[in-house]
């Protein structure tokens, strides 16, 4: 639930929560992306520039999908706990894969939940996010972002830190 201008509870929708959580994971793909940037090796640092700049315009298009139905966008935390230490390029080479998985898991949850304009923002995300990852990895999985293949291979989300 959400609260409405005039104070009263409003359901949030299928589609909010799912914007939502495609923002937060935006806002933490382009804090990864700055950590990705400062260890990456020279010959892939353009690449990882590209993505950090996708990643901050998925953000900002979903903060304006995110007021477009009425809801808040939630701001990006000061700082997001990474899945493992990252001191060198291989590190943050696998750091960029975990990212994209990650971001193409919860478009995958977009895609199911939204219609229409949307579903085609969602789905072209999730594409761009498989290929991303499948660039920084080396592999790919035959549908990216589905839950069941999260649920073979879990891995912590990306938390802001506290």
């Amino acid at each position: 639930m959400s609260t409405s201008s005039t104070g009263t509870p409003t359901p949030v929708s299928d589609e909010l929560t799912a914007l939502r959580a495609a923002l937060r994971a935006e806002h933490a793909a382009v804090y990864g992306y700055g950590v990705v940037g400062g260890r990456i090796e020279q010959a892939r640092r353009a690449e990882a520039l590209a993505a950090y700049d996708a990643h901050r315009a998925r953000r900002d298009e979903l903060a304006r999908a995110v007021r477009d139905l009425g809801g808040t966008p939630d701001a990006a935390a000061a700082g997001y706990a990474l899945p493992f230490p990252v001191p060198d390029s291989a590190a943050a080479v696998r750091l960029a894969a975990e990212l994209e998985e990650r971001v193409a898991g919860v478009y995958s949850d977009l895609v199911r939940a939204s219609t229409g304009a949307r579903r085609g923002f969602a789905a072209g995300a999730l594409r761009e996010a498989a290929v991303r990852a499948v660039r920084w990895s080396g592999e790919s999985v035959a549908f990216p972002g589905l839950a069941e293949r999260a649920a073979a291979t879990p891995t912590p989300s990306a938390t802001p830190r506290t």
